[in-house]
């Protein structure tokens, strides 16, 4: 059985999306969702970044591809603000996102990514270069409530060959080797010459990737056991819970609970936060990143994220 099959057939069943850009992974991921498991599979959303001519041919072959094999399909594009000359990685990335979350939970259904054990490598790369926490350090690996991605087991060798054997077109996006993205560059340089040097070198970060995302599942386990919990889109955690941990405690806890609220917090919303928390009186707040906010009532901490507006709801 060829390795994507395998992947595949892994999924347990249910009503899925996936997330096609018109690459040659995603490409591999649609053919094979649709021979493997037509049944499951809601519908293909395909998501134009607005960064010019090839990212539009790219949603113009997926949605073609999709008419032919007769899978529905839904067509996105970035906001004129977003796809600006050069947008940042995670404003595009945000944009992208925030789509496939609304096709999917339109039909109630899990989003699948075609990410494979290549990109969870330089994934895990990326987060030591930026000296990531072991949360961090998951990368891909770290479960994402809606979200599978069942190729993280799959190389992109092995996509290549199954690409070449079904002769599945696809469109080769001249951003992917674009220098000016840390992903790119370790791609292309650092990752092929570590590999040279010390063969198995990926293996080893896909292990790290492991570890730190076995870790991460005790951790939600232990948050979980703390009767930590969602009112709407806010987050409550008990006062008790949180006043006797040390500052290390508070610094491995908090992002665990802004996740549940959908906030990520960097690295210098998390020192703040844990400082904050231990001489916090009830009806004081403290701002966070990106119009997040924590609010100490008399018995508890409530995290909120971002209004839609973006605003912090103050």
């Amino acid at each position: 059985m060829h390795a994507i099959a395998k992947a595949l057939t892994a999924l347990p069943n249910g009503s899925y999306v996936l997330a096609v850009s018109g690459g040659r992974d995603s490409m591999a991921l649609l053919h094979a969702f649709v021979e493997l498991r037509p049944s499951d599979l809601a519908a293909v959303a395909t998501f134009d970044h607005g960064t010019g001519v090839v990212a539009a041919q790219a949603v113009e072959l997926v949605v073609r591809e999709c008419l032919r094999l007769g899978v529905s399909v839904v067509a996105g594009r970035a906001p004129e603000r977003v796809s600006a000359a050069r947008p940042p990685e995670a404003l595009l990335r945000s944009a992208r996102w925030a789509f496939l979350r609304a096709v999917a939970e339109e039909r109630g259904a899990t989003i699948v990514t075609a990410h494979t054990r290549d990109d969870q490598a330089e994934t895990v790369a990326m987060r030591i270069l930026r000296d990531a926490s072991a949360r961090g350090l998951a990368g891909m690996a770290a479960p994402r409530a809606g979200v599978v991605r069942p190729l993280l087991t799959v190389t992109r060798g092995d996509v290549a060959r199954y690409v070449e054997q079904v002769e599945i077109a696809f469109i080769d996006d001249p951003s992917n080797t674009d220098p000016a993205y840390l992903r790119n560059r370790l791609r292309a340089d650092l990752l092929q010459a570590a590999e040279a040097a010390h063969p198995g070198f990926a293996g080893e970060l896909i292990a790290v990737g492991e570890r730190a995302a076995a870790w991460r599942a005790r951790l939600t386990s232990f948050v979980d056991a703390l009767g930590v919990h969602r009112v709407g889109t806010a987050v409550v955690v008990a006062a008790d819970v949180i006043l006797p941990l040390s500052l290390e405690g508070l610094a491995v806890i908090w992002p665990e609970v802004a996740s549940r609220a959908g906030v990520v917090l960097d690295r210098r919303g998390v020192a703040r936060l844990a400082a904050w928390s231990p001489r916090a009186l009830p009806a004081q707040r403290i701002p966070l990143s990106g119009g997040a906010w924590v609010e100490r009532t008399a018995r508890t901490f409530v995290l909120h994220r971002a209004s839609l507006d973006g605003t912090s709801g103050r």
